[in-house]
């Protein structure tokens, strides 16, 4: 793909795929004060240990809003994003207090943290998962405590996966969260009393559907904690247990949950909507669905922390439409779409090429040393003044009419639901200064989507060993990234005809000596 598009030949192509503008009615901060104030009693979230109704989180937003107005200046603040009562908490205090918040991933390295913080621009880093201290300054406590006045500053930070090292920050507006929220509650029949699980990390763009959106409406979220999230039967029952009626998650939770009911005969008849994201759904497991969740209807969603959701095709035939990659579906109110080929130009009527996006709930650029990445492009003449996101994803569209997603532009590949860059963990590894040359290979899994398998070439007389290596990676890469074989040689890597290395046949091969 080129470098440049030309979106001048993309307002005819907007403006067929140009939905309704996306409203809302009260926002997410709004939402969850009046549920609050209405229904205190109703249980807002589930833990292992217990349920929190909607009185004692509100309890907790207030002690968070009178810790941040002692922080001091308006700096964006952040909290590595634990998934906990404090840390939910604290989001919804910074929204009503208008205050920036980053929400990286706790599993980040020390030193990918520090980076991000600058590049942010945060001023301070707050313990959301600690007792609040004493301020000396008197929480709202009355019966009407409305978010503080707007500033024109993103309401959250959110990061990519960080394929090229470090994740990228994208920062979502508060109208933006708003119109997804409203969005998102009337697709899915989020509303008082719902129970909606929540298996994504907080740090991920799907939680603002079964997290954020869920407490805008009253409703009861269930939280998968890290122990939890990869075992099977753990979250059978956690999901037989409390019945929710809303499950999104990338296919690995699918896959755990039909596994360990194949053991059981556990059928989770209280899912009324399953929505699975992230990476394709195999279709073998798309074919267990209905037998494990009966009465749901499935939905194939698409799209990028940059855009959120971007389209959604709802399955008609589990079983007859597991042969072949499921459409990308139609694009949600307002969305706006084109394919580019790799010189830039649209692509009209059938054929491929890299999609670009344009949504309500979008980011319009990154922060930090991102910013300047050709990511975003102005939008076309006559097509509205929202930018572009450009996926990197190749998408065909047929005769019909219908988009199917055909691969990458680049060598990213979802790991778990997680975007990773190879190309990106082998500037890593390149960056040892032990390490002179290494190769990074996505080997397909049934379970993961991909896993990376990587072979380095030590340095002569280093001594380097893979724990010191693995140490190096973890502190500058998103776990997703972390490959799952790494192999040490003395010997080169094999090249191809051009002196490149071939990292087929690096990665595949047997060395002659390996530490």
């Amino acid at each position: 793909m080129g470098s440049s598009v030309n979106t001048a030949g993309a307002a005819r192509a907007a403006a067929r795929t140009r939905g309704a503008p996306a409203g809302h009615e009260s926002g997410l901060a709004a939402g969850f004060l009046a549920h609050a104030r209405r229904t205190p009693d109703a249980p807002a979230l589930v833990r292992r240990d217990g349920e929190i109704d909607y009185r004692t989180l509100l309890h907790l937003v207030r002690e968070q809003r009178a810790r941040l107005r002692v922080t001091p200046g308006d700096a964006p603040v952040a909290t590595p994003a634990v998934k906990s009562p404090g840390t939910i908490a604290l989001a919804l205090a910074c929204l009503l207090e208008r205050r920036t918040l980053l929400l990286p991933s706790a599993t980040l390295g020390a030193d990918a943290l520090e980076r991000l913080y600058a590049e942010a621009r945060v001023g301070e880093v707050l313990d959301a998962a600690a007792d609040v201290p004493p301020t000396g300054h008197r929480a709202p406590t009355g019966a009407h405590e409305p978010p503080a006045a707007p500033t024109g500053q993103p309401a959250l930070l959110l990061t990519t996966s960080g394929s090229t090292g470090v994740p990228k920050i994208v920062p979502l507006g508060v109208e933006g969260v708003d119109a997804f929220v409203h969005w998102a509650a009337g697709a899915f029949g989020i509303g008082p009393g719902t129970t909606v699980l929540n298996y994504a990390p907080l740090n991920f763009d799907l939680c603002l559907l079964d997290v954020w959106t869920t407490l805008a409406h009253g409703g009861r979220v269930v939280l998968v904690d890290a122990e939890q999230a990869g075992n099977g039967p753990r979250l059978l029952a956690l999901l037989d247990a409390h019945r929710p009626q809303v499950v999104q998650g990338v296919p690995l939770l699918y896959r755990l949950l039909t596994d360990a009911a194949r053991d059981t005969g556990t059928t989770l008849e209280s899912v009324r909507h399953a929505v699975f994201t992230g990476d394709a759904l195999p279709g073998p497991l798309l074919a267990r669905l209905p037998h494990l969740m009966p009465a749901a209807r499935l939905y194939n969603v698409y799209g990028c922390t940059e855009t959120n959701d971007s389209f959604w095709y709802e399955v008609r035939d589990a079983r007859a439409e597991s042969g072949a990659p499921l459409p990308l579906g139609r694009p949600l109110a307002g969305v706006e779409h084109f394919l580019a080929d790799e010189q830039g130009r649209v692509v009209e009527g059938a054929g491929t090429g890299e999609l670009l996006v344009s949504t309500p709930f979008q980011a319009d650029r990154y922060l930090g040393a991102a910013a300047a990445a050709p990511a975003f492009v102005p939008p076309a003449p006559g097509g509205g003044a929202r930018r572009y996101f450009r996926t990197g994803d190749l998408v065909r569209r047929h005769p019909d009419g219908t988009l199917t997603l055909e691969g990458r532009t680049d060598r990213q590949v979802k790991v778990r639901g997680v975007r990773v860059n190879a190309q990106e963990v082998e500037s890593v590894l390149l960056a040892h200064p032990h390490v002179t040359e290494a190769a990074v290979l996505a080997v397909p899994d049934a379970d993961a989507g991909h896993l990376l398998h990587a072979v380095v070439r030590c340095a002569a007389g280093s001594g380097l060993n893979s724990l010191t290596l693995r140490g190096h990676l973890a502190r500058r890469l998103p776990r997703a990234a972390l490959p799952s074989v790494l192999r040490i040689t003395d010997d080169p890597l094999p090249r191809t005809s051009t002196g490149k290395v071939d990292r087929g046949l690096a990665v595949r091969a047997p060395l002659t000596k390996e530490n």
